[in-house]
């Protein structure tokens, strides 16, 4: 078998193995969507269903981990690519770790509608819908520009990280207003505090699929550096 057929082989089954990984994107983008329409609307079957989605996420992390270690174990790949391996690893236990705070947040939406807070009090809801927008869209450019392995893409969504956590800093801030003009509202806020850190988180894991975004095409880790740091490696030319 000759090295041009031996290179077809590895460029087919790397596509495929990240066509997966978009298909897990995909997955657990929906979740975190559909998560926040289950707080917003109280809806305990979208919650219900946000659960069942983690099932799928969870398959596709161990499926894909498994053809990484095959492909590796097959191709002996040369440093380049075996950095693109290993970064594809790292950007699937991030998504995975976005469905965890899916699910995180969709039994925080059942265990406020199971204790009917909902209907006796008011709650910032819409302004925990914005951040979650927010992130979601982080997440989404995250995902395309890896689709596309494109580093100036990856650079706004590590650059739009720090609006995600403006936005979770002011959330607190009403929350605990929330909190101490009706103590009514504590138990209820708090389990709010737990919905914004799980979208604070997901902004989070969506910088972290940037970075390594970066790492794939430039080879350089960008992780724990400030902003004009990463800048100056995302926009240089190779």
């Amino acid at each position: 078998m000759n090295d041009k057929h031996l290179s077809t082989q590895f460029d087919a089954e790397l596509s495929g193995v990240s066509t997966r990984v978009l298909e897990m994107g995909g997955l657990v983008e929906a979740q975190v969507a559909q998560a926040i329409y289950a707080l917003v609307h109280y809806s305990a079957e979208t919650a219900t269903q946000v659960l069942k989605m983690e099932e799928r996420v969870n398959q596709l992390e161990v499926e894909i981990d498994a053809d990484l270690s095959a492909i590796i174990a097959r191709r002996q790949p040369t440093a380049r690519d075996l950095r693109l391996l290993i970064a594809i690893s790292k950007t699937i236990g991030n998504l995975e770790r976005v469905g965890d705070e899916a699910a995180r947040i969709a039994r925080t939406v059942q265990r406020l509608i199971n204790t009917g807070v909902f209907s006796r009090i008011k709650l910032p809801v819409s302004d925990v819908s914005f951040e979650s927008e927010l992130a979601v869209a982080s997440l989404r450019k995250a995902l395309d520009a890896f689709a596309r392995l494109d580093t100036v893409q990856a650079l706004e969504v590590i650059k739009q990280d720090n609006q995600i956590d403006q936005e979770f800093d002011g959330l607190m801030r009403k929350l605990i207003t929330y909190m101490m003009e009706d103590p009514r509202t504590i138990s209820a806020s708090i389990d709010l505090v737990f919905v914004a850190k799980a979208i604070e988180r997901v902004g989070d894991h969506a910088k972290n699929l940037a970075e390594q975004i970066i790492y794939i095409v430039k080879g350089t880790d960008v992780r724990h550096n400030p902003v004009e740091t990463v800048a100056s490696v995302a926009l240089q030319r190779n």
